[in-house]
């Protein structure tokens, strides 16, 4: 905190220390010298006095210097932030001995994955692994110190809840399962940590980074905290938990009903969006500052962002993690922590461990094992909600450490670097006031025409977009990712440039051109400054990367027309200033970086109604703007720009021919690096039954969903009966169009096809039966049911005209409607459940003689021997090896009550 006080203080007085300079100069007789515009001398004093010696940047740079110099600039920073991404992974190999064994993890972790698919409700999940987990920890009791104990306890809850994820659902689970384990002193701890991973997997993949890898990790720090001879301030809780992937059920299980719970004042979350790599913090609190500062001092190998917590709690990533349980049913601040790197695999039959490095298990334990020790020994834990208030601004520096502060001085340095800015604005724009609005007119107009050549540029970009979008050449960058950069970064850059040549050559053409250089940077500067004014006012921790692109050019230009005051300079003040851009523009890229890792895979995983090239795109023009926009001046100082906007045009052309041509292939099967297409496929029989329980419509088919906006275009090809002729009918009067979601995810899948199959007749089908029906006052009625199937069930419900589902068995009592109107609830069950027993009530019109409420089940079989038929096999089989196809069968009941 005091650090970052002390350099808002710096910062401060090297800008006043500028102003002072020329305030000293016109104390003295010597206004300051200003450029007018048209070429001529704005320094002359009225009555004859003498010019003082003008500050100006350096002479105008020669043709085909400007661009080279910034390319190597940003090459150079790339490069730097390409080594730091690599360079902590590599170093691990060398260091000397640790507490934490990442060989003997990664043992855990290879006897977890060859389980293998470790589904909700099967025996490899509930039998299996439950009992490897129980095996290693009671060999891991026996070999502890004296100065600890170890207590196992597994817990098979049932519950139900409400959650506003994916527009809005209700999830019910019975007899699923969790091993915990509680490590604490010899005589007990009356305050506790949490460190939580799960073990089940989502179907038809071995789950390794997830989130085995963390269960693993998890052990082997169970491992090392129990041999030790030092005795723990406060309880560690180890939470291996085994419905995660049911939409977080089993931690809302232990939070919600297991007597451990109550102690717990911290929690540590281990998860994954990618395979391998380092694991990013990206959720904190909510608020307890002294959450981060506990990373801040424990993690050996920092990797943390405030920017990744502000868009991952935006919602714009479709995912969630079991921090929101916790965080919302328990009311405990924790740390989420992911691995993100080759997030393409995530999820799919690739997600293997030997595609885990060991040295990514190693700083992952590391880090996860130096924080729990330290939340375990820390006094704050016991007292934590004394520390609660405020949140932090945090973020590492290229992985070597992490920089917190409170928000709170965020905002003051903040606000105090946006005030010096347009200070200092403001001086040289409206002095000598005889020239004032001339600087103004000519101020302005320079912002103007960034902010219009942002807008151009945008525009443009998005439109080439739109255009591969339409012509079905979506994702050819999902592979090759230079090609996103060569096509729509060299547009973005070309589009900038032409802009500003443009107005450089007809709108501005008598005006000097250093004056013009030092003009833009000045608009450029106010751009950011009013984005650090609004930001901070948005109260988004997130704007001290505004706060780096205000403070550090202003800083460079005060220095540079302090030392550079002369001709003659030219690559002394090229050199200087990229010197004084080096921290944000290094920042930038390395955050850029993180950001396209995370994005890029999520891409092909989005669904079919988002433009993915329109979305990345974007990114990439943002990024384009931000990096460009303090060299934007450039274009006026050197003589041409011609060679800079052929080159970046030629490159573009021959990007965008080669994409139209498809030479891109959007997928890849690439044995040491896949890249696939996701599908999923259901093999479904459907059965609607009227208001008298007759059955007026079957069918029966293998359901088709393709995972990213290419849909099927690039399948038919391979199995031509899987074409557009048999896209899916909406059954307007059914739930959720008639279809058997597994998560309401309808308003992301819009495409989708229905391929004809032989019905299917589950071994273990599932039973639907009405209990009751009961009038209820205010004109209500209650409906009870009874269920039973596989572990896996989709309930759907739907209010007739006039009638509304008032309250039902399930959550809170409060009926939680998706998006679009309907209800949906989410089953699961671990082994040998009871039936599912549930109610809901309705208001209904005095007259429905159609009924007042259709209601939908739909039984999932992700395992076992109903999982596939014989024609989805067959299916299956023939799909391409870049693609991952995922397949289980499933049965469909509406009915109408």
């Amino acid at each position: 905190m005091e650090q970052s006080a002390a350099a808002a203080a710096v910062w401060r007085l090297r800008a006043t220390g500028g102003h002072r300079d020329r305030d000293r100069d016109r104390d003295r007789g010597h206004p300051p010298a200003r450029d007018d515009g048209d070429g001529d001398t704005a320094g002359k004093k009225r009555g004859g006095q003498r010019r003082r010696r003008r500050l100006l940047p350096p002479p105008p740079l020669p043709e085909g210097r400007g661009a080279p110099l910034v390319l190597l600039y940003l090459l150079g920073l790339r490069a730097l932030v390409h080594v730091s991404h690599r360079q902590l992974l590599s170093q691990l190999s060398a260091a000397g001995p640790r507490e934490f064994s990442a060989p003997r993890a990664r043992g855990y972790l290879d006897n977890i994955t060859a389980i293998g698919p470790r589904t909700v409700g099967s025996p490899e999940n509930e039998v299996l692994a439950v009992n490897y987990l129980l095996e290693q920890i009671q060999a891991i009791e026996r070999e502890s110190t004296d100065a600890h104990k170890i207590s196992v306890d597994i817990q098979r809850p049932t519950g139900s809840f409400s959650i506003d994820f994916l527009g809005g659902f209700t999830s019910y689970y019975a007899n699923i399962t969790n091993v915990i384990v509680k490590l604490e002193p010899r005589n007990g701890a009356e305050h506790a940590v949490l460190s939580n991973c799960h073990f089940d997997s989502v179907p038809n993949t071995p789950g390794a980074s997830d989130d085995a890898v963390s269960c693993a990790v998890m052990l082997e720090i169970l491992n090392t905290l129990s041999k030790s001879s030092e005795p723990l301030q406060h309880a560690v809780i180890f939470l291996f938990n085994g419905a995660e992937e049911n939409i977080l059920q089993a931690s809302h299980g232990f939070i919600t009903q297991h007597e451990w719970a109550k102690s717990i004042r911290a929690f540590i979350n281990l998860e994954a969006a990618g395979v391998g790599g380092k694991e990013l913090v990206f959720q904190t609190g909510p608020e307890n500052p002294w959450l981060v500062q506990a990373y801040v001092v424990a993690a050996k190998h920092p990797f943390a962002s405030v920017v990744a917590q502000e868009i991952f709690q935006s919602g714009i990533i479709p995912a969630d993690t079991d921090f929101r349980i916790y965080r919302d049913f328990g009311n405990v601040p924790g740390i989420d922590l992911a691995f993100i790197e080759n997030g393409y695999i995530y999820h799919t039959e690739y997600d293997t461990s030997d595609r885990i490095l060991t040295d990514s298990i190693q700083r992952a334990g590391d880090n996860i094992l130096g924080v729990l020790k330290y939340l375990a020994t820390s006094d704050k834990l016991a007292k934590s909600s004394e520390y609660r208030h405020g949140n932090v601004v945090f973020f590492d520096v290229l992985g070597l450490f992490v920089l917190a502060y409170p928000a709170r001085v965020g905002t003051i340095m903040n606000y105090i670097t946006a005030a010096i800015a347009f200070l200092y604005l403001s001086k040289k724009v409206l002095q000598p006031k005889t020239r004032a609005i001339h600087n103004l007119k000519k101020f302005f107009t320079a912002f103007g025409v960034t902010l219009l050549s942002w807008v151009c540029t945008l525009v443009t970009v998005l439109i080439v977009a739109a255009f591969i979008s339409v012509i079905g050449q979506s994702l050819s960058w999902y592979t090759h990712f230079y090609v996103s950069v060569f096509l729509y970064g060299t547009a973005a850059a070309a589009n900038l440039v032409l802009v500003h040549t443009l107005a450089k050559k007809f709108f501005l053409k008598n005006m000097n051109e250093q004056y013009l250089g030092d003009i833009f940077f000045d608009a450029s500067l106010m751009i950011w400054s009013i984005a650090l004014a609004v930001v901070t006012q948005m109260g988004l921790c997130s704007a001290f990367i505004c706060m780096l692109w205000v403070a550090f050019p202003l800083l460079a230009k005060l220095m540079i027309h302090k030392e550079f005051s002369q001709k003659g300079a030219t690559m002394k003040f090229v050199m200087m200033y990229m010197l004084g851009m080096f921290v944000p523009y290094l920042y930038m890229m390395y955050l850029s970086w993180t950001v396209f890792e995370m994005f890029t895979p999520i891409m092909g995983r989005s669904g079919s109604e988002i433009l993915p090239d329109v979305v990345l795109a974007g990114f990439i023009v943002v990024i384009t703007m931000i990096l460009s926009s303090y060299f934007i001046n450039f274009i006026y100082l050197v003589k041409s720009t011609k060679t800079t906007l052929i080159t970046l045009t030629a490159v573009f052309v021959v990007t965008l021919i080669l994409v139209c041509s498809g030479i891109f292939f959007p997928y890849s099967s690439d044995a040491a690096n896949p890249k696939p297409k996701r599908v999923f496929l259901q093999h479904t029989s459907r059965r609607f039954h009227d208001v008298d329980g007759n059955v007026v419509k079957s069918d029966s088919g293998i359901w088709i969903n393709g995972f990213d906006y290419n849909g099927i275009s690039h399948i038919t090809p391979h199995v031509p009966e899987i074409n557009d002729t048999i896209r899916t009918a909406c059954e307007e009067h059914a739930p959720f169009c008639g279809l058997p979601w597994i998560l309401p995810v309808h308003f992301m899948f819009r495409k989708n096809w229905y391929l004809p199959a032989p019905e299917i007749f589950p071994r273990s089908p599932i039973h639907f039966k009405v209990l009751s029906k009961e009038l209820m006052p205010w004109n209500s009625v209650r409906l009870s049911f009874e269920v039973s199937g596989p572990s896996h069930m989709s309930l759907y419900v739907r209010p007739h005209e006039g009638s509304a589902l008032s309250t039902w068995s399930l959550g809170d009592g409060i009926p939680v409607a998706s998006l679009g109107g309907d209800y949906f609830v989410f089953y699961s069950h671990g082994l040998q459940a009871t039936p599912w027993h549930f109610w809901v009530e309705l208001t209904a019109p005095e007259k429905h003689s159609d009924g007042i409420v259709s209601l939908a089940i739909a039984a999932h079989y992700f395992f076992g021997e109903d999982q596939k038929s014989p024609q989805l096999y067959a299916l299956l089989e023939r799909f391409p090896n870049w693609t991952f196809s995922s397949g289980w069968s499933c049965t469909y009941d509406l009915f109408v009550f």
